[in-house]
């Protein structure tokens, strides 16, 4: 079947850096497949943008198949954009109508400052995954075989489960209060319900928490919105998971 075409109006938000005062730009793209991707979209705006002389729009992507995180994008005032569980290079325009206006900004967050258009820094979570999300082993040179310790398939579920957030911080944008709540946990829950983690699952979530709430991230209020939003569907169950965790390690320092 032939690939339709759409002709749409996009509202972007430009800013040259974090210091400088940012305003929507409104651009008409014509002949746009419904077959592509929201980036490859993108891509043609840039192209005639570079035919005009004028100054592409600078956003984030990498490996364009919805694992790395990197294609953050509030599209229409949703992370995301409308689809569920799927990030933005994984959003096609046939979600999209002729001549609709689709409106597109960066994530909205005191701890991701805008670097350029639609480009935001999350070395905010880099800082907290450093500040605990590990596990230390000394190898010795030795490696350890994957089944010598027997774990409870329920739990190795839930660890992978929560594994599968890939850091895009679509969980803070979407939070009222810029809440990374549902980020770290995750992370905290990966390898606190394996044995592996236990070790160390005191300092983890001490540290972790502590570097989230000195990046600047809100407090969570259990709205949900993250769970709506994330692209790997991240349950709220990791924050109750969280708090426990945390209640104990505090008890114990």
């Amino acid at each position: 079947m032939a690939s339709k075409t759409i002709n749409i109006n996009l509202k972007i938000w430009r800013q040259k850096n974090a210091n400088a005062k940012g305003s929507m730009e409104t651009y008409k793209l014509d002949n746009v497949s419904t077959d592509s991707s929201f980036l490859e979209m993108l891509d043609q705006l840039n192209e005639q943008l570079v035919n005009e002389r004028k100054e592409p729009i600078a956003f984030d992507h990498d490996c364009r198949e919805g694992i790395c995180g990197m294609c953050s994008l509030y599209i229409n005032g949703e992370a995301h954009g409308p689809d569920r569980a799927v990030t933005t290079c994984q959003l096609h325009m046939r979600k999209f109508k002729d001549g609709e206006t689709i409106y597109i900004e960066p994530w909205r967050a005191k701890a991701f400052p805008v670097i350029k258009d639609l480009v935001v820094d999350r070395s905010a979570f880099d800082r907290i995954q450093q500040a605990g999300g590990f596990v230390s082993v000394n190898t010795s040179g030795r490696t350890m075989d994957a089944n010598a310790i027997p774990i409870a398939k329920v739990d190795a579920d839930k660890a992978f489960e929560a594994a599968t957030c890939i850091g895009c911080g679509a969980c803070v944008a979407t939070c009222k209060n810029s809440s990374a709540m549902l980020f770290v946990s995750a992370k905290v829950s990966q390898l606190a319900l394996l044995p592996q983690g236990k070790v160390e699952a005191t300092q983890r979530v001490l540290n972790m928490v502590k570097q989230m709430d000195e990046e600047g991230f809100g407090n969570c209020t259990n709205t949900g919105a993250c769970e709506v939003e994330c692209p790997k569907e991240i349950s709220l169950e990791n924050i109750a998971r969280m708090n426990r965790e945390y209640l104990k390690a505090s008890l114990k320092s």
